[in-house]
């Protein structure tokens, strides 16, 4: 089978750096908000462009911590896309906000500038852009709604370490940029972990305090925090994969290179590349009116492509009778029914790429036949 994504590849690839990074850590006796995380965090700002990163526990605590910083909280509304992982939507509502959804672009699936501008109230405080399967959404004119109203401009990077935006990374061009590094991303640990980026040094303190209780530097209280704290093993991983980050993105461009030969003209539309900014491919997303038909196939021939999302956050029970319904996101929705994800990551290797693209061929000509 030929897997959607495989961090275990990744580790084989770095496992000697990884096991000496892990051991180093083991013998140190520092185990949580050590050196380890000091580095990773400066070496990340660094690589980002910005003055300050704080390291965290998770992705979705990186936006409750970003909005919280921010003064962002209960009665306050932040629009986001429907059209992302779940995690963005709680992040929104672990920090007391409302998620207020707007739809989609339908070329690049990020937040329609239009849409959001339609979504603005006078309890909007926030818009929290995803940057979808390793590009960015439209920060130019996203920023200038978020000033022309007086918003925070949130990057959702989780999908996009790496990726540029007319020639600076994802993560420093808004107010803060938020990170993942769940196994599966472009930068993943062998766990959990996120972090928050920004170039304001009050912002940056306020979510140092916020992540660990909100204590000051004589461990009081002086804001109610959490718990959220990226440990020693995991930023030593991430060190060692930082290295490696543009070599990997580049492999993952050079995969889409060859999708993009082998499957062009098919009955399905191939990703678009926005002007002025690049494309990490964290996912390679073809959309498909046959999707379902289309994902049995290449199951059935050994490819295990996936659905990011099979279901709108704003349709999933969870979030039933607290924002619009169905219909209210028709390019959200239609994504939804078509999007499919072939398998992508660094390690896959030439010949997988070619039967995944045979898959998808004889499916196109089982349905000409």
């Amino acid at each position: 089978m030929i897997l959607c994504s495989n961090p275990h590849a990744q580790y084989l690839a770095h496992r000697e750096a990884i096991d000496r990074a892990v051991l180093g850590v083991l013998a140190s006796g520092r185990y949580i908000l050590g050196e380890e995380v000091s580095r990773f965090e400066a070496e990340f700002a660094t690589y980002l462009g910005t003055a300050h990163s704080v390291a965290v526990a998770n992705g979705t605590d990186a936006i409750h911590v970003a909005l919280r910083s921010s003064g962002i909280g209960r009665g306050d509304e932040v629009i986001a896309p429907s059209h992302t992982a779940v995690a963005t939507a709680a992040g929104i509502e672990l920090s007391g906000a409302s998620p207020v959804f707007a739809d989609i672009d339908p070329k690049t699936f990020t937040l329609d500038p239009h849409a959001v501008e339609r979504a603005v109230t006078d309890r909007t405080r926030a818009i929290v852009a995803v940057h979808l399967y390793g590009q960015a959404a439209d920060l130019d004119a996203l920023g200038s709604i978020a000033e022309r109203h007086g918003l925070v401009l949130i990057e959702d990077c989780a999908q996009a370490h790496g990726a540029t935006w007319h020639g600076r990374r994802l993560g420093s061009i808004g107010r803060l940029g938020c990170f993942s590094f769940y196994p599966t991303k472009n930068l993943g640990a062998l766990g959990d972990g996120g972090l928050v980026a920004t170039n304001d040094p009050t912002l940056a303190a306020r979510a140092r305090e916020l992540r660990e209780y909100g204590w000051n530097e004589r461990r009081e209280s002086t804001i109610a925090g959490l718990n959220s704290r990226l440990d020693e093993v995991q930023a030593a991983i991430l060190r060692v994969k930082l290295e490696h980050l543009d070599r990997d993105n580049a492999l993952r461009e050079g995969i889409a290179r060859a999708y993009d030969s082998g499957l062009v003209g098919g009955p399905w539309t191939l990703p678009e590349r926005r002007a002025g900014s690049t494309h990490v491919f964290h996912q390679y997303v073809v959309r498909s009116s046959e999707r379902d038909a289309l994902l049995r196939s290449l199951r059935d021939r050994g490819v295990a492509a996936g659905v990011h999302y099979p279901v709108p956050v704003h349709l999933m029970p969870g979030y039933a009778g607290r924002i619009r319904g169905a219909g209210a996101l028709p390019e959200t929705e239609r994504a939804a029914r078509e999007v499919l994800s072939l398998p992508m990551y660094p390690e896959l290797e030439a010949d997988a790429v070619k039967s995944v693209v045979g898959a998808m061929l004889a499916f196109q000509k089982r349905e000409a036949s």
